[in-house]
C-alpha cells in the first residue's frame, strides 16, 4: 500500500483511464503473438504428419493394387437364332447311268460322242454279233423242223382217232399218235422260245438312249470287242449318259446340326468358277440316320439347272441356315482353360475370378461356340494365366465388348 502511494506520488498523483487502456492493448498483443508463435509450428507439424500418413496410405493402396493380377476381359457374343454353316458337297446329275451291251460282239458303229444331247430311244451304236445271228438262224431252222413234225403228228392223230371209231386200229395205236403229237407240239414251243431269245439278243445289237440326257463318256470305238458280262470277263460300258436339267447335291451335316435340318429348308450353293453368285436349292430328303463312322447326317438338295450352267461333278460349298436349339455364345479360343477337372472359363465377378464350367459347341477356328455355362453380361478373361484360381482378386485393364475390333 505504501509502495502504491509512493508510486502515485512520484507520478504526480495521475491515475487516468487512458493509461490503463494502453496497458491492456499491449498485453493482448503480446498474448496474440505468443499464440501465433505456438500455433503455427504446431499446424506445420500436424500438416507434415498428415501428409505423411496420407502418402503412406496411398502407397499401401497402390502397392495392394499393383500386387493384383492384371487381366483383359471380353464379353461373349450371342449367336443368331439361325446359324449359317458352310459344308462341302459334290454336284451330281439327277439321273445318270452307264450304258452296257446285252450281247457279245464287235462295235460296228457309234453315232454320238461326249457332250452330245440325245433323246430317249435315239440310236447310239450298233454291234455286230455274227455268232448270235447264226444261232438265231439255227433256232429258226429247228423250229421249222419241229413244226413239220408237229403237222405230221397232227394228221396221224386225226387219222387214228377216225379209224378207232370204225374199230380199224387199236386204242394203243391212237394213244401213241396222240403222244407223238403232244411231244412235237412241246418241241415247237421250245424252239419258238429259242427263236424269241435269239431274236431279242439280235435286237440288243442296237443300243438306244434310255432317257433324255447328255453323253458324258464314250468308252469304246469301232472294232472293239464288246462283252455282255455273260461269262467271267468284265462287262463293257459303252457310254455314260446323264440328265443335268436337275441336279442332286449330297451333303454330310455334322451331328450337332442334324436336329435343325428339315425337309424344305433353302440351301444356297457357291462355286469357285462363279464368284459372287449363288444358286438356290432345297432340301428334299434326309437319311434320318447318323452315320456311325463319320457321325454325320446325309441330306439331299435338289437344284434346278435348266440351262446347264452348273456342270455335273463340280465341287461346291453349301450354305445352310440352321436354326439353333437355344441361346449360345461365341468367345475367343484363347479364353479356354484346360484343367484336369474339365474345360473351364475364367470370369470376373465383383473383382474376383470365377472358374465357370462350360460346354463347347462348334469350333470355328479362332472362335468357339459355348452351348452352356455363360451369360450375356459375363466378363470372360482373355489369355488367363495357368496359375489363376477360384476367388483370386484381379484388376481389369482392358475390356472388349461384342463387335469391338482389336
Amino acid at each position: 500500500m505504501t509502495s502504491q502511494l509512493q508510486s502515485e506520488t512520484q507520478n504526480g498523483g495521475d491515475s487516468s483511464p487512458v493509461n490503463n487502456a494502453g496497458t491492456g492493448r499491449v498485453g493482448r498483443r503480446r498474448w496474440l503473438l505468443l499464440a501465433i508463435a505456438v500455433i503455427v509450428p504446431i499446424a506445420l507439424l500436424a500438416s507434415g504428419i498428415w501428409s505423411r500418413v496420407k502418402a503412406n496410405k496411398s502407397l499401401r493402396a497402390d502397392t495392394v493394387q499393383a500386387a493384383l493380377t492384371a487381366v483383359s476381359v471380353v464379353s461373349p457374343k450371342q449367336t443368331a437364332p439361325a446359324q449359317e454353316i458352310i459344308l462341302p458337297a459334290n454336284v451330281q446329275p439327277y439321273i445318270t447311268s452307264p450304258i452296257y451291251s446285252r450281247t457279245n460282239g464287235y462295235l460296228k458303229k457309234w453315232y454320238f460322242d461326249i457332250g452330245a444331247h440325245v433323246k430317249k430311244g435315239q440310236l447310239l451304236a450298233v454291234i455286230e454279233t455274227p455268232e448270235v445271228d447264226q444261232q438265231l438262224q439255227q433256232a429258226r431252222s429247228n423250229m421249222q423242223t419241229a413244226q413239220a413234225n408237229l403237222d405230221l403228228a397232227t394228221i396221224t392223230k386225226t387219222r387214228y382217232q377216225g379209224l378207232l371209231k370204225a374199230k380199224a386200229v387199236s386204242q394203243q395205236d391212237v394213244d401213241n399218235a396222240v403222244g407223238a403229237y403232244n411231244a412235237n407240239r412241246a418241241m415247237v414251243e421250245a424252239d419258238q422260245a429259242a427263236v424269241e431269245q435269239y431274236t431279242a439278243l439280235v435286237s440288243f445289237e442296237r443300243i438306244y438312249a434310255p432317257f433324255d440326257g447328255v453323253i458324258t463318256a464314250r468308252n469304246t470305238d469301232i472294232g472293239d470287242l464288246i462283252n455282255s458280262g455273260s461269262n467271267s470277263a468284265v462287262k463293257t460300258d459303252l457310254f455314260h449318259i446323264a440328265q443335268p436339267g436337275r441336279l442332286r447335291v449330297y451333303v454330310n451335316v455334322p451331328e450337332e446340326y442334324s436336329q435343325g435340318i428339315k425337309v424344305g429348308i433353302t440351301a444356297n450353293l457357291t462355286l469357285a468358277e462363279f464368284p459372287g453368285r449363288e444358286f438356290q436349292g432345297k432340301v428334299v430328303r434326309t437319311a434320318d440316320s447318323i452315320n456311325l463312322t463319320t457321325r454325320t447326317l446325309l441330306i439331299e438338295i435338289d437344284v434346278d439347272n435348266p440351262t446347264g450352267t452348273l456342270l455335273t461333278g463340280s465341287y461346291a460349298e453349301v450354305h445352310l441356315a440352321v436354326p439353333t436349339q437355344g441361346a449360345t455364345f461365341l468367345i475367343p479360343v484363347d479364353t479356354l482353360l484346360f484343367r484336369t477337372e474339365g474345360l473351364r472359363v475364367g470370369i470376373v465377378r465383383d473383382g474376383k475370378v470365377v472358374l465357370a464350367v462350360v460346354t463347347p459347341g462348334h469350333d470355328f477356328g479362332n472362335q468357339i461356340e459355348i452351348v452352356s455355362g455363360l451369360k450375356a453380361d459375363d466378363q470372360v478373361i482373355v489369355n488367363p494365366p495357368d496359375s489363376i484360381v477360384q476367388g483370386q482378386e484381379v484388376q481389369i485393364v482392358q475390356a472388349t465388348l461384342p463387335g469391338d475390333t482389336k
